[in-house]
């Protein structure tokens, strides 16, 4: 009995073609799904940058209305006077805080003084939003706030008390 050489040749060329597309099936899938992956942290940045941001605006004139206890919450923990639900600080509705913010003492005090970040000696503070809402892309905004005493109120120059225009005209 004479058996045939090329028998079974080109199962074996079907088997390597499929072996070979579905390799390159499996490399396209993972290139997709990184590339979805990194898009969604994209997306969630940009989020949690704004998230942060809103944690500034939330908090920025209860800060300045608060300027004598600064020193009381410098580089600790949230004031009192801002915690939620005192300020809210749910920016997607759905019922739990989103961000954080703490008071942080600028660099403030002059050599050869050490600097001592629980204490502000020039009435420069910064106020740190952090994001909570997304823990895989955390942001954190920082804004350098002074508190400037009004010493004089001439209702009638440089635009009044209340911003009404010079009443000089």
């Amino acid at each position: 009995m004479k058996r045939n050489s090329q028998r079974g040749s080109a199962m074996l060329v079907a088997m390597i073609l499929m072996a070979a597309l579905l390799a390159g099936a499996t490399v396209l899938v993972s290139l997709q799904l990184g590339s979805n992956r990194s898009t969604e942290l994209t997306r969630t940045g940009i989020s949690a940058l704004y998230c942060a941001e809103a944690g500034l605006t939330a908090t920025r004139a209860t800060v300045a209305l608060n300027q004598p206890t600064w020193a009381s919450w410098l580089g600790g923990a949230e004031p009192t006077w801002i915690q939620h639900p005192t300020i809210d600080h749910d920016v997607d509705g759905d019922g739990d805080a989103d961000f954080t913010v703490t008071l942080e003492d600028n660099w403030d005090e002059i050599p050869p003084t050490t600097q001592n970040q629980a204490a502000d000696t020039d009435g420069k503070i910064y106020i740190v939003s952090r994001c909570t809402m997304y823990p895989d892309t955390p942001r954190e905004v920082r804004e350098l706030i002074t508190f400037a005493e009004l010493k004089h109120c001439y209702g009638s120059q440089r635009g009044g008390c209340g911003g009404n225009g010079n009443m000089n005209q």
